[in-house]
C-alpha cells in the first residue's frame, strides 16, 4: 500500500496544479491551430509542444538543467535563435522588388508607427493604473506590431524575458491571423477605385545592385544606429549569400538546414517559458490586447501612406499594397494581392506588395534597435 501511495504521490497527475491544466489546455490549442488550422505550424507546433512539456508536473526539463531550459539559456537569453532566423530570412528575402520601387520604402516604414503607437499607449494605460508596464516591458510588447516573430523574440529576450512566452504566442498568432485581422482594415480605409487601380510593371534589377544594397544598407543603419547592427547585420549577411553567386553551398544552408534546426529549438523555448505562473496573469490578457491594437494600427499606417503616395505620385500606387509594409513575410503581401484581384481580377499586386513587405523587416529591426537603445 505505502509503494502505491509513493507512485501516486510522484504522479504527474498528483502534483499537477489547476493552472498547469489550464496551461496544457492552451498549449493542445496552439497545437490544434497549428495542425488543423496551418496557423504558423512551423512555430505554433514546437511552441505547443515545448509549452505541453514545460507543464507536466515534475518533468523538470523547463527548469534547472533539463533541456528546454538550458536551450532557452544557450539560443534566447544569449540572442543566438532569433539572430541565426533572420540570417536565414535574409538568404530567402528577394530585395529585387524594393530595390525596383524604393518609395515602397516609405510604406514599410509607416507600418511601424503601430510599434511605437503601443509602446506610448501601453505606457498612458500604465500612468492611469489601468495597467502596470515598465517602459522596457512596454516596448516589448510594442514590437508585436512589426508582425516579426523573431524580432519580437529578440528584444522580449532583451528588455522583458518573463513577458517572453505571451509576447512570442502573441506576435505569431498575429501572423497567422494576417489573412482574417488585414482584409476588413484594408476595405474600411480604401474606396473600390484605389482597390481597383493598377500597377506598371517593375523594372529589372542588376545583379550589382543586389549585391551593393545589403551591404550599403548595413553601413549606413549600422554606423547610426549600433543597437540595430546584429538583427540587420544577419539579414544583410544571409541576403549578401544569396545574391552574390559565390557561396550557393551556403545559401542552400542557410535557407534550409539551418533555419529549421533553428526554428524546431526556438520554437521548444519560447515554449518553455508557457509556464502557468508567467503566462496566467492579467499582463498576458493586455500583451494579447495591445498586440492586436499594434497590428491594427500597422495595418492602417500603412495603407494611409499607401493612399499619400498614390496622390503626390506621377505613376499610380495601390493603397492596398501599404498593408503589406507589416512584415509578415510573404503573408500580408499574398493578402494585399488577393483583396486587389477581388476588386480587379488583372490586377496583380503580389510582387509591389513584397517591396514594402521586405521594407517592413527592414523597419521592424531598426525600430528594434532603437526600442534597445533608448531602454537600456
Amino acid at each position: 500500500m505505502e509503494l502505491v501511495n509513493e507512485i501516486w504521490h510522484g504522479s504527474g497527475l498528483y502534483q499537477m496544479t489547476g493552472g498547469q491544466a489550464v496551461m496544457i489546455c492552451v498549449c493542445l490549442l496552439l497545437l490544434y491551430l497549428g495542425i488543423a488550422k496551418k496557423f504558423e505550424p512551423l512555430l505554433l507546433v514546437t511552441i505547443g509542444f515545448g509549452g505541453l512539456l514545460s507543464n507536466i508536473p515534475g518533468a523538470g526539463i523547463a527548469t534547472g538543467d533539463g533541456l528546454l531550459h538550458l536551450t532557452y539559456l544557450v539560443g534566447i537569453e544569449t540572442g543566438a535563435f532569433p539572430l541565426i532566423i533572420f540570417m536565414g530570412v535574409g538568404a530567402l528575402t528577394d530585395f529585387g522588388p524594393l530595390l525596383a520601387n524604393p518609395r515602397t520604402l516609405f510604406l514599410g516604414a509607416a507600418a511601424q508607427f503601430g510599434i511605437f503607437a503601443t509602446l506610448l499607449g501601453a505606457l498612458g494605460l500604465s500612468s492611469l493604473g489601468i495597467m502596470d508596464f515598465s517602459v522596457r516591458e512596454a516596448a516589448a510588447i510594442g514590437i508585436i506590431g512589426g508582425a516579426d516573430g523573431p524580432t519580437a523574440i529578440y528584444v522580449a529576450g532583451t528588455l522583458a524575458p518573463h513577458l517572453l512566452g505571451a509576447i512570442a504566442v502573441a506576435a505569431y498568432s498575429y501572423m497567422a491571423l494576417v489573412p482574417l485581422i488585414q482584409p476588413p482594415i484594408m476595405k474600411a480605409l480604401t474606396t473600390e477605385a484605389e482597390r481597383k487601380i493598377e500597377m506598371v510593371q517593375l523594372r529589372e534589377v542588376s545583379k550589382t545592385e543586389r549585391i551593393i544594397f545589403p551591404l550599403l544598407l548595413l553601413l549606413l543603419v549600422a554606423l547610426l544606429l549600433p543597437s540595430a547592427a546584429p538583427l540587420l547585420g544577419m539579414l544583410c549577411f544571409g541576403n549578401l549569400m544569396r545574391e552574390c553567386g559565390v557561396v550557393d553551398r551556403l545559401s542552400d544552408t542557410t535557407q534550409n538546414a539551418l533555419i529549421n534546426i533553428v526554428t524546431i529549438f526556438l520554437g521548444l523555448a519560447v515554449g518553455s517559458k508557457l509556464s502557468a505562473e508567467q503566462f496566467l496573469a492579467m499582463s498576458t490578457l493586455g500583451i494579447l490586447l495591445l498586440g492586436m491594437v499594434a497590428f491594427a494600427i500597422g495595418t492602417a499606417s500603412g495603407l494611409l501612406m499607401g493612399k499619400l503616395l498614390n496622390r503626390v505620385s506621377r505613376q499610380p500606387i495601390n493603397p492596398l499594397i501599404g498593408a503589406a509594409g507589416v512584415s509578415a513575410v510573404p503573408m500580408a503581401a499574398r493578402v494585399a494581392n488577393k483583396v486587389g484581384l477581388e476588386a480587379n481580377p488583372q490586377n496583380i499586386l503580389l510582387m509591389h506588395a513584397m517591396g514594402p513587405n521586405v521594407a517592413g523587416v527592414i523597419g521592424s529591426a531598426i525600430a528594434a534597435g532603437i526600442m534597445i537603445m533608448l531602454t537600456s
